[in-house]
């Protein structure tokens, strides 16, 4: 039985990481254990289940990072969803940092914009901070890396923004631009880790160099099981940046967290990721965008139902009309039928079942697949699985190498326990 004066040393152990062209220094690289009562029925880590404080973000971890920004000029890449606690107060990681004098120079925003209000690929514009006078640099549309002008002046760039665990999510995708203009600009980054609310899910089709884009850079499976702190250490160490070059990395990370957990994101990631469900079946439904399905955009259960006017006209329906972050939905006025997951239990895996059984049963296979549907997949191998008529279990089966091959690779970058 292990003690309880243990358990409470070693969560609260905390620990820095600082990477420098690729190198980490730290402890010996420590690992927060997982110490718990009993795992619940999805196998999660629960806040009820730790004998000692909560999960504190990177952000709050602020002792660590504020004698680094002493006397320097900062710039941070955030949206709403840089949201920390202090003394119990909500309040959003740029405020902070003006209220303990750091020297701020500009806000970058990433897809959605700073306030996260923008439609998913909407044109997000350069602009002011009301609350702090900043200026916003985006990092959307054209200008999705910085440019040295826009850096200019800038010492270190902080990063903080909260990942979904997914390879087409573009927050990760940013991360890589800002690492990438930084290194060649001799800024160093500091990214401010927060848990990953998809946890340690390894799983999909690994993508191939040739199907790269904005919604897929790397070599990686669709779900990464990885923080973004860790993302950006396996960024930094297998030198995916421009021409293998490398940047001054830091990450300040999570404490008494254990990627095991079961994490609850304060505010929506993004506006068409309103809970946790949602957040949960993404990774699964994002597929959907590259087909002639709706994944609910324009209702109120984004992510958590599938339809479209050409599946079977019975059962579930619902009409998708203009809201916050789908201003004009697909299939807008339009009657959808399909099938509401926003009640099922969470899943541990790529599900690819909904896929399968939506092609299976629509009017006419031919227009079901859009050319951005292998962007998403980072392979064309998985629209011809399906249109061969390949079982679940076969996909599945051809993707164990590539999945193999990465969680060795991913081994290295880990921070946490779990």
């Amino acid at each position: 039985m292990v003690s309880y004066s243990l358990l409470k040393n070693t969560f609260l152990f905390s620990f820095i990481l600082i990477g420098a062209c690729g190198n980490s220094i730290s402890s010996q690289n420590p690992k927060i254990e997982s110490h718990k009562e009993e795992k619940q029925d999805n196998g999660k880590i629960t806040a009820k289940d730790l004998f000692v404080a909560d999960i504190k973000t990177g952000a709050e971890n602020h002792t660590t990072y504020l004698p680094i920004l002493k006397d320097k000029k900062v710039g941070i890449v955030t949206n709403q969803t840089g949201t920390m606690t202090i003394n119990g107060n909500p309040t959003h990681i740029v405020d902070f940092l003006v209220g303990q004098k750091v020297n701020l120079k500009a806000i970058y925003a990433p897809e959605h914009g700073f306030r996260g209000t923008a439609d998913a690929g909407e044109h997000v514009k350069d602009g002011k901070d009301t609350q702090t006078g900043l200026p916003i640099v985006s990092l959307y549309g054209n200008n999705k890396k910085p440019k040295p002008e826009q850096l200019q002046g800038i010492d270190i760039m902080l990063f903080d923004l909260q990942d979904v665990g997914a390879r087409f999510y573009t927050y990760i995708s940013s991360l890589h631009y800002v690492m990438e203009a930084c290194a060649e600009n001799n800024i160093q980054v500091i990214v401010l880790d927060r848990p990953n609310p998809n946890g340690s899910i390894v799983d999909g089709p690994v993508l191939e160099k040739e199907n790269t884009s904005f919604v897929g850079m790397h070599p990686i499976p669709v779900l990464h099981g990885m923080t973004i702190g860790e993302y950006a250490k396996m960024i930094n160490g297998e030198k995916w940046l421009k021409d293998g070059i490398q940047c001054r990395l830091t990450i300040i990370p999570c404490l008494n967290y254990n990627r095991d957990m079961e994490y609850h994101l304060p505010v929506k990631p993004s506006p068409n990721l309103p809970n946790d469900q949602a957040i949960n079946l993404y990774p699964s439904l994002c597929f959907f965008e590259g087909t002639n399905i709706s994944v609910g955009r324009g209702t109120n259960k984004q992510f958590q139902i599938y339809g479209s006017p050409y599946l079977p006209k019975k059962g579930f329906n619902f009409t998708p009309v203009p809201n916050e972050g789908a201003k004009d939905p697909l299939y807008n006025g339009k009657t959808c039928y399909g099938e509401d997951l926003s009640t099922i239990k969470n899943v541990n895996q790529l599900e690819l079942k909904w896929l399968i059984d939506a092609y299976k049963h629509t009017e006419d296979k031919s227009k079901f697949f859009i050319p951005f549907f292998t962007k998403l997949a980072g392979t064309k191998k998985l629209q011809e699985q399906i249109e061969a008529g390949k079982s679940e279990t076969e996909i599945r089966e051809s993707w164990k190498k590539g999945l193999a091959d990465f969680k060795q690779t991913r081994k290295k970058y880990l921070i946490y326990a779990g």
